[in-house]
């Protein structure tokens, strides 16, 4: 491996620094994105239970605070259960917005390595074509540096192309489960506002 390295000059540690981020962004989302952690399951029913023992207490609300994405959410509409309907759903966006946020988070780097790669490799493609260039003499080519560089422009041109794919592979996939998770909390939010105003309507 090291070898390779040497033949791929010193424009591949760019690429080798981007692979790291790369990979270390992947295995962070990949954790922080499990839909158990984000939108777990039976966390509505779990709520309505609670709400109905002992209301909107703050016990209650910073459970879920902690729990959560998705319980953010319903911390926030429980804050304002005692407003009208509009007011809760009116929390519950202003909190959304900030969870998006924090799902989106490190995706736009992702995303900008995956673009970057490649113009990373074609850049070590270019240097590579000036040294092969620069074996030209009068009395005809250098062949160790005509090699060098014909390693450089490969090289650089292949280990660009490795580190964006897989990158822009995980960020398309990453943006759409972003978005799913986003939708499923958005109408468990709003069945929380519907249940939470129809036991008060009910009740009064």
């Amino acid at each position: 491996m090291w070898a390779i390295v040497e033949a791929a000059g010193w424009p591949i540690w760019a690429i080798i620094a981007a692979s790291v981020v790369s990979l270390a962004i992947i295995l962070e989302r990949l954790y922080t994105l499990r839909r158990g952690a984000v939108v777990p399951q039976g966390l509505l029913a779990q709520t309505l239970q609670e709400y109905r023992r002992i209301g909107d207490k703050d016990e209650l609300l910073q459970r879920l605070q902690g729990h959560s994405p998705l319980g953010r959410l319903f911390a926030a509409g429980l804050r304002n259960v005692h407003g009208s309907r509009e007011v809760m759903k009116e929390a519950i966006e202003d909190e959304g917005r900030q969870v998006a946020h924090l799902l989106e988070r490190l995706l736009t780097t992702l995303g900008t390595i995956a673009a970057m790669a490649p113009l990373l490799g074609l850049l070590g493609t270019v240097i590579g074509m000036i040294e092969i260039f620069g074996s030209q003499n009068a009395s005809g080519a250098n062949p160790q540096q005509l090699a060098h560089g014909i390693s450089v422009a490969l090289y650089n041109t292949a280990f660009g192309l490795i580190v964006a794919i897989p990158s822009m592979m995980f960020y398309r996939y990453f943006r759409s489960k972003v978005d799913g998770l986003l939708v499923e909390m958005e109408a468990q939010a709003v069945k929380l506002v519907e249940v939470a105003h129809g036991e008060r309507k009910n009740g009064s």
